[in-house]
């Protein structure tokens, strides 16, 4: 029997249910409806009272979730689709994350964004914002890729006392599935190796991390050692064990499924070009959506986004460099 990254998500928010009284699930449609993406199905039945449908007023929730967590509740809150968290984007900076700094009081909410395209989403439903969030200080921004950090990490985001953006990927939701959920897990803030090279590494996370395995399928029938590094979160960000790996490969590639401008890429990069130069046999490189919104049509969609294609290409230049 196998479950899959969506099962996980749902599965996580019952064990915080049933394990802590403090927590409630608020959101549109959330209730009998069961989700947009059906996340949080039975689970209004299962925990009555603490799974609450939501006026469609994306300020107005998070303003409420952080009521209730400064007043010692943990609140999980769905965002139908990532791109709407933008409407309570001024509770999310400038409430939540400066609540702590501001008055020693812990805000601990968790924000779950369905994020990342799918075929036909267009512009408004398939936003990956995980670098704007990751701009403010008190945020955690978490970027699962995988069942069993899906399960772990949400279940991590409901305990801590911090905000918690948690960027969950609609792709994945029935794409991946593992054996069984985890019994443990690396903690927040630690990437890990999701596969091991000598000649290059990629670096990605969230959705991106399959495209770089595939990749790195692909390269080793070329005689192309590919290290792929799954960051898992982006905020905080494990530099060192970028750096570790690029120190055994000498070569490096960033690739994230967001805008160029600012984002996840450029930070890593950035890290590495400043701290760890010396460990670069070539110029580092990056690999983006492109600059513009999101297209609907599924082939401007494919092109849209990084592929393993288009990843593979980045990756045979590198290695020429």
């Amino acid at each position: 029997m196998s479950i899959t990254y969506l099962e996980a998500i749902r599965e996580a928010q019952a064990r915080a249910l049933a394990d802590d009284p403090r927590v409630f699930i608020y959101g549109q449609d959330v209730g009998e409806f069961g989700g947009a993406f059906k996340a949080t199905k039975n689970l209004a039945q299962e925990y009555p009272g603490r799974v609450v449908d939501a006026p469609i007023s994306e300020d107005a929730i998070v303003g409420a979730a952080i009521g209730a967590a400064i007043e010692g509740m943990r609140p999980i809150v769905e965002m139908q689709f990532a791109d709407f968290s933008t409407v309570g984007f001024n509770q999310i900076v400038n409430q939540a994350a400066t609540m702590f700094w501001r008055t020693r009081v812990p805000c601990p909410i968790t924000i779950r964004l369905p994020g990342g395209g799918t075929t036909g989403s267009g512009p408004f439903h398939s936003q990956s914002l995980e670098a704007i969030y990751a701009h403010y200080p008190g945020l955690v921004v978490m970027t699962p890729a995988t069942v069993e950090d899906a399960y772990s990490m949400l279940l991590e985001a409901v305990a801590i006392d911090d905000p918690v953006i948690f960027c969950e990927h609609k792709f994945l939701y029935y794409h991946l599935k593992a054996e069984r959920l985890p019994t443990e897990a690396l903690p927040t803030g630690k990437a890990r190796i999701a596969r091991a090279g000598r000649d290059m590494t990629i670096v990605a996370y969230s959705a991106m991390v399959h495209e770089a395995l595939a990749v790195a399928e692909e390269l080793a029938t070329e005689a192309i050692e590919v290290e792929v590094v799954d960051l898992r979160s982006i905020k905080p960000l494990d530099t060192d064990t970028v750096m570790a790996s690029v120190a055994r490969t000498g070569r490096l590639l960033c690739v994230g499924e967001s805008w160029p401008w600012g984002g996840v890429t450029a930070e890593v990069i950035s890290r590495v070009a400043s701290e760890g130069f010396d460990l670069l046999d070539a110029p580092p490189q990056r690999l983006n959506a492109k600059d513009t919104p999101v297209p609907y049509h599924p082939n401007l969609w494919a092109a849209h986004r990084p592929t393993a294609r288009s990843i593979a290409a980045a990756a045979r230049n590198l290695i020429r460099l």
